[in-house]
């Protein structure tokens, strides 16, 4: 028996099981208009994230989420597990793919006014999964459990906290708590793993219904607009008269982008390897110097930038701007003209926004931030009136921790943390040690970070100020 006749068989068998020939066929082989090669993003995206979840079991499997784990279990996948350097890198390199590919997508989508009739909810479905893209790629970075990672996570706290009304309730459901800990990385992780692979399993098989029903936007003819009353009509005259079948004639495209993106990441991966591992999170170390992976460095470079006086408004009100721009476009403007040759100002918005974002990738990466505030001297009204050797040591050891950045005393540091001008009067010495140690409310705890020597020096200067 031949293996034609094998494979006849086989084909046979499962179509009478499975009406592959009814029901799978039709959708493969379905008509679709003309493309070029921009219409490959979308699909290219599908089998990124195809490969993160591929990639992401595997890295489960020896990942333990727990703060006296993560960061050792991620060594062991890099140093020690089969094929863990590679896997690692893979979804670490994946995983900017998958940025690259969807903002490219959402951008040809935009300049293609593919958006348009009858294409709305394509366009809103595709919104939700780029912001679940950032939101997956958010989550990923704190699983390393690195200095850098950490303290990502915190500055981002903090940014979420200036949301008016209900900011410190926001943070609290972020982090899973007052700080960030063990609770924030177990919540991380399941949002990661869990969460957010399920919602985008959703909206993935949403959008590709949607594309199969309603057919893939042909290319924008100049002086052809869209007319809700005549362009299905349109549409499907096209198919008939110029239309090819998906598969092969115009999958083809489709393979050999996602092959050739494929070999670039596994390349990257093998021969660049993961990004190593930083000094384990500490959050006793203040004096950090954490930058965000860089498809958010952008947008910490921007906030950089932004005057002190406008800042609270901005960092909440630029990402809601965005946001309710993407979901209103296809609303107000589902009709008229798709050719980018008719709509400049189209083309000139994505030139702006990819432009902006490389330059302040670039100043980002080049450029150390801090998640402290500048650190003022403390004023002589709290410094005159130490009088023991432990007070004065506790009074440096006060400002080199950078306590200043959240507690103000004498008028000076920050409103993040409780003023401690009349701590003295206000707690015992047994509470302001409990305070110190355990943390709470946002603060760190300092158990095990601090000498028995530094916590009664600190102890002696915060007890002088009565």
């Amino acid at each position: 028996m031949s293996v034609t006749t094998i494979g006849n068989n086989i084909y046979r068998w499962l179509n009478e099981r499975l009406g592959i020939s009814t029901s799978v066929l039709p959708v493969i082989e379905h008509p679709v208009p003309e493309t070029d090669w921009f219409y490959v993003l979308g699909s290219a995206t599908l089998v990124a994230f195809i490969f993160q979840i591929l990639t992401g079991v595997a890295l489960a499997m020896s990942y333990v989420p727990a703060p006296n784990s993560a960061y050792d279990s991620i060594q062991f996948i890099t140093h020690s597990a089969v094929l863990g350097s590679l896997i690692r890198g893979i979804h670490y390199f994946g995983a900017s793919a998958m940025v690259i590919l969807v903002a490219c997508h959402a951008a040809h989508v935009f300049l293609y006014g593919s958006y348009k009739f009858p294409r709305e909810l394509n366009w809103l479905t595709g919104t939700f999964l780029l912001l679940f893209t950032l939101g997956m790629a958010f989550t990923g970075q704190l699983l390393r459990w690195d200095q850098s990672a950490y303290w990502a996570v915190v500055v981002a706290a903090e940014q979420v906290a200036r949301t008016p009304f209900i900011g410190p309730q926001l943070v609290e459901l972020v982090i899973a708590g007052q700080t960030v800990g063990g609770a924030t990385l177990t919540r991380f992780y399941a949002t990661h793993v869990f969460l957010l692979p399920a919602l985008m399993f959703l909206l993935i098989g949403i959008h590709l219904y949607l594309v199969i029903f309603l057919g893939i936007s042909e290319m924008p003819t100049p002086g052809v607009p869209v007319d809700p009353a005549t362009y299905k009509e349109r549409y499907h005259h096209l198919l008939e008269t110029e239309g090819i079948p998906f598969w092969p004639d115009a999958a083809w495209k489709d393979v050999v982008f996602a092959l050739g993106v494929g070999l670039i990441v596994v390349l990257l991966a093998a021969f660049v390897g993961p990004p190593a591992l930083e000094k384990l999170a500490d959050p006793s170390i203040l004096q950090a110097y954490p930058r965000p992976d860089w498809y958010f460095l952008w947008l910490f470079a921007l906030l950089a930038l932004i005057p002190p006086s406008i800042e609270n408004e901005f960092i909440i009100g630029f990402p809601t701007l965005v946001v309710i721009l993407f979901l209103v476009l296809p609303l107000v403007a589902n009709k008229g003209e798709r050719s980018p040759r008719r709509r400049p100002w189209a083309v000139g918005i994505v030139l702006v926004a990819f432009l902006s974002i490389g330059v302040l990738v670039y100043e980002g990466e080049i450029a150390p931030w801090s998640p402290l505030t500048s650190v003022e001297p403390l004023p002589a009204s709290v410094t005159q009136n130490l009088k023991t050797p432990s007070e004065v040591r506790g009074a440096a050891l006060y400002q080199n921790m950078a306590c200043q950045a959240c507690h103000a005393i004498g008028g000076v540091g920050g409103l993040k943390g409780p003023s401690l001008d009349g701590v003295g009067r206000r707690l015992t010495r047994n509470q302001i040690i409990s305070r110190i140690m355990n943390g709470g409310n946002n603060m760190p705890a300092y158990a095990g970070h601090i000498t028995p020597q530094q916590l009664n020096d600190l102890t002696d200067f915060l007890q002088a100020q009565k």
